[in-house]
């Protein structure tokens, strides 16, 4: 079981207390109605988590698209972290990563179809996008577990496998931005990046330990994986190490050594899967989360790959990919081996029809339309 290894920093815990009241009065000032939160008359899906750190909170959301958006008329409202601009913006195709963020860039990448936007301030960022579309469906909010200026029809919680709440401390001395109990607010829970060699043993400990009411569905997923594709398509087409029917990370030689390449906040997963798939550990250079990378970040890629053995490859996220493609300075080889590893979402225990269904259920009845263009579809991931 994970929980073991969580580094939590005790001699912070009296001010994990002090961060612990302002939260819990935040919190009450909004059970209470001093503090508002404002319905819709659509189905509003809220994802997000109370810690701090990376919980898969992307490939959630981009699977309840993939779910969603040939049946409604979907959109996506994201804050749109550490872009440049500061007002509500609806992308389009002209959208750079500068504009809107890099998530909801990647986002309209792809899924053109669907609509896009973002704001920090939610309620503001629903009413602009229900203007600018009447006939909008849904609405899917990346990140916003604890916007509580907005009151989803359907909460959803992620906790990450690999730092379970059950264990965590609020900041300070852990990474938990609200106590254990703010799980209650949730519908559904998930807890992600599961490893594929869970024993029913672990499921029901987690299952005890979340300590979730009746009302409330428990879901486990892990990652899988798109085939490879290059960053620089060009390029990559020179490159004499890897062939373009190695395109899982399966189907990779045992023997090649990866360089993982990450701006996310926790690439634990995803370092183990690499390392199950070519039986090497991969090396890693990991940046902090939506990190844009500077001249000497490009530099120290080069050495550290040039430093490598061969066989060899680079591998980065799709979110990672997008600044990395912007960025200048790479070597020739770099260039030629650099691949994007996509992630997706797949369920555990044989839960994805019944968590589809959840999910269908709450958009149909809500739906202004009242109508879902094509049933009870499951997507097949």
């Amino acid at each position: 079981m994970e929980g073991d290894h969580i580094k939590l920093n005790y001699w912070l815990l009296p001010f994990s207390w002090v961060y612990e009241l302002g939260v819990r009065i935040r919190n009450m000032l909004f059970d209470i109605g001093l503090l508002k939160s404002k319905s819709f008359d659509l189905p509003v899906i809220a994802v997000g988590n109370i810690t701090v750190g990376g919980t898969g909170k992307t490939p959630h959301v981009e699977y309840l698209v993939k779910l969603l958006q040939d049946k409604v008329r979907l959109a996506v409202l994201s804050r749109g972290y550490k872009r440049k601009t500061k007002t509500f913006l609806i992308a389009n195709e002209l959208s750079t990563a500068n504009d809107i963020g890099d998530e909801p860039y990647q986002m309209k990448q792809k899924f053109p179809k669907v609509t896009v936007a973002v704001d920090k301030r939610r309620v503001h960022g629903i009413e602009e996008i229900v203007a600018a579309d009447s006939e909008t469906d849904a609405i899917l909010l990346d990140d916003a577990f604890q916007h509580r200026y907005v009151k989803p029809g359907l909460n959803i919680l992620l906790v990450d496998y690999h730092r379970l709440i059950i264990y965590d401390k609020l900041l300070p001395a852990g990474r938990m931005r609200e106590p254990f109990t703010s799980k209650n607010r949730a519908d559904i829970v998930i807890v992600t990046k599961c490893p594929r060699t869970m024993k029913p043993m672990d499921y029901r400990v987690i299952t005890k330990a979340m300590d979730l009411y009746p009302y409330q569905h428990l879901f486990f997923t892990t990652l899988g994986y798109d085939p490879l594709r290059p960053v620089f398509p060009e390029a990559a087409t020179a490159s004499a190490n890897f062939t373009a029917s190695a395109t899982q990370i399966a189907d990779l030689p045992k023997d090649t050594h990866i360089l993982l390449i990450t701006g996310i906040a926790s690439p634990i997963q995803m370092l183990t899967d690499l390392e199950e798939a070519t039986g090497t550990r991969p090396m890693s250079l990991s940046f902090p989360d939506h990190h844009y990378f500077r001249k000497k970040d490009i530099r120290l890629i080069n050495k550290t790959f040039a430093d490598m053995p061969a066989p060899k490859l680079l591998v980065t996220t799709e979110k990672d990919a997008v600044r990395l493609a912007l960025s200048e300075g790479f070597t020739q080889e770099v260039l030629q081996q650099l691949y994007v590893l996509p992630i997706r979402v797949e369920f555990m225990l044989d839960q994805q029809e019944l968590f589809n269904e959840n999910i269908i259920a709450y958009v149909q009845k809500y739906s202004r339309n009242g109508i879902l263009d094509k049933g009870k579809d499951d997507v097949k991931s």
